[in-house]
This record gives structure tokens, sequence and C-alpha cells, in this order.
């Protein structure tokens, strides 16, 4: 008996959801990130307006004084949505993994000198509040912003910046006993020298319009901070006195803020862009909210690196200029 098979193409009648057709432009196979995210916000028969803020919709783009007309422009480079974002992290997650079981494993916290150790405990275990300042701030942004391309990978980022704590706080109990942890606690909620960092941080947690909170958490705060700390401070100069073991107990952060300076540079772009207004508007936040950064980060700076910390600030501040002439909002 002969079997004749026969491969039968089955043409969909459409290749992906009409709303993201309608944001994409056409109807053509979508990627799982299009799909995950154009017409995913919600915009219409909502049952009241909210209580407590009753000039606006519960989900209500007015609530920043950018002007798109299309929120979705905010594309995020790296094409992150749940999926793709826990995958990556994960990998991440394992590679830091084997980097504390390796400095266990060979002692390599016993082989740091130990005024390097101090300064370097002395400096990293404060910033375990300013991470969860930028985690509360980018959750802020998650709640209050408009359109899931800008919300989604907010609040990706928000629970980011917990992971920076939590690596911190891992790194403190690597190095020495759990009572650093109070010690870098005291130290953020008392030493004169983290005071106007603290100020900058608890300030920003008020700030309303969640494109402003934006420039001034991602951009400006993190863009000085993530660079002076992980790259002058870290690698420049702890690992080259010995303190290998901290570069490599805190080697997710600077990998983490270049990944993710893409996706803050494209939002800033892309709404630069759309108008001079919002170039204009967003150039103000840009220049204020670096300038006093720059100067919160000074005292840190100072601590950290002595001598050079201004200079290596001002490297950190030359970095930042780039990024921002790049996106269209030179400082």
């Amino acid at each position: 008996m002969n079997i004749d098979l026969q491969a039968r193409e089955i043409k969909p009648l459409r290749n992906t959801y009409a709303h993201v057709a309608k944001y994409a432009g056409s109807d053509k196979p979508a990627s799982r990130y299009q799909e995950a995210t154009y017409g995913a916000q919600p915009s219409a028969n909502f049952h009241y307006r909210p209580t407590w803020d009753p000039q606006h919709e519960i989900f209500d783009a007015s609530r920043s004084a950018i002007v798109l007309a299309d929120w979705y422009v905010l594309k995020d480079p790296r094409q992150f949505y749940y999926a793709a974002w826990t995958m990556a992290r994960a990998r991440q997650q394992d590679a830091m993994e084997a980097n504390f079981q390796f400095v266990e494993t060979r002692g390599m916290v016993g082989k740091i000198p130990d005024d390097v150790r101090v300064k370097a405990l002395q400096v990293l275990l404060p910033l375990r509040h300013a991470a969860w300042g930028a985690n509360m701030n980018n959750a802020s942004v998650c709640a209050y912003g408009y359109g899931t391309a800008f919300t989604a990978p907010a609040m990706f980022h928000a629970m980011d910046n917990l992971g920076v704590a939590q690596y911190l706080t891992r790194l403190g109990l690597a190095l020495d006993e759990p009572s650093v942890l109070e010690e870098g606690k005291q130290a953020w909620l008392t030493d004169p020298k983290w005071q106007v960092l603290r100020r900058c941080v608890e300030d920003s947690l008020v700030v309303k319009d969640p494109f402003e909170l934006f420039v001034a958490q991602n951009l400006a705060i993190d863009g000085l901070l993530y660079p002076l700390i992980y790259g002058s401070f870290v690698d420049d100069d702890i690992a080259l006195k010995g303190g290998t073991a901290v570069a490599m107990l805190t080697a997710f952060m600077p990998e983490w803020h270049d990944e993710s300076a893409r996706w803050v540079d494209a939002v800033v772009k892309a709404a630069a862009a759309e108008s001079p207004a919002n170039q204009k508007l967003i150039s103000g936040w840009v220049q204020a909210w670096t300038e006093r950064a720059q100067a919160a980060l000074a005292p840190v700076a100072q601590l950290a690196l002595g001598d050079a910390g201004q200079e290596a600030l001002a490297e950190a501040r030359s970095k930042l200029a780039d990024r921002c002439r790049k996106a269209g909002v030179p400082l």
C-alpha cells in the first residue's frame, strides 16, 4: 500500500493582533516585544477619576509636561518584555553567583588589604540606600507614566535597582560581619559626607512629573554615580590596590548600567525629537538635575578617591555630557 503525504500551506488570516498592527503600521509578523508592548496601555472606559487625584484619569498622559502624539515612540532598543528581561537577568545572576563562589573558594577576601576593604565598605554600603531610592523612583515612573513602552521597562529598571542593593548587601556580608550593614545605614543617615546625596535622593522621591523623575534618576543621578563609583573607584582604584574581589562582586553594576543607558538615552532622544518644546523642557531638567547630582556626589568622590575624586567626577560629567549631546539635549 502506498501512502501519499502532501504538505499543505495554511495561510493565517492575519499575522498579528489588530491593536499591534495599528501601532506597527501594517499587518506583518510582529516580534514578541511588539506584541507585549504595543496597544497595552489602558486608555478608555475608566470607572471614575482617582479620589486622590481628581484632576487626572487613572492613566493620564497629562501628568507629564512632555507632550507626545504617540507614547509608543519611546521604544526600548533592548526589546525587553518580561520574558526577555528575566532571561537576561538570569544569565547575569548565574555569572554573579559564579563570581561569589570563586571569591569564596579562593579565599580572595582574606587577601584584600585591611585599609582597602574598609574603604570599599565605607563607600559602597551606604549606596544600598541610593539604590533603594532609584527603585522607588522607577516604580513611580511606572505607576504615573503613560504608555507601556515607557512604563514597563521602568518597572524592570526598578527591580534591577533592588538587585543592585541586594548585591551590595551580599558584598558587605562577604567582606565583614553583618554589623557593617548597620554602619552603612548610619553613615547614610548621619555622616555629613552623605547628607547632600541623601537629600538629593529624598527630594527626587516627591517629583510628580514622571518624565522629569525619569531624567533626574536614570540619566542625571545614575549617569554620574555609576561611572564614578564602579568605574573610577572600584575598577580603577580598589581593584589595583588588591581589591580584585570587590570588582568581581560588583561586576553586575557597570555591565547593567552600560546596558540600561541604551534604553535611557533612546527614550530621551525620542521625546526630545518630538518638538522644540519637549527638547527645551528636557534640557532644563537635565541641566538642573545634573548640577544637583554633581554637587551631591562631590563629598562622596572626596571620600572615595581623595584629591583625585573631583577629577573623576568631572570625567563622569564629561561622559554624561557626551550621552546627552547624542540624545539631542546637550548639557
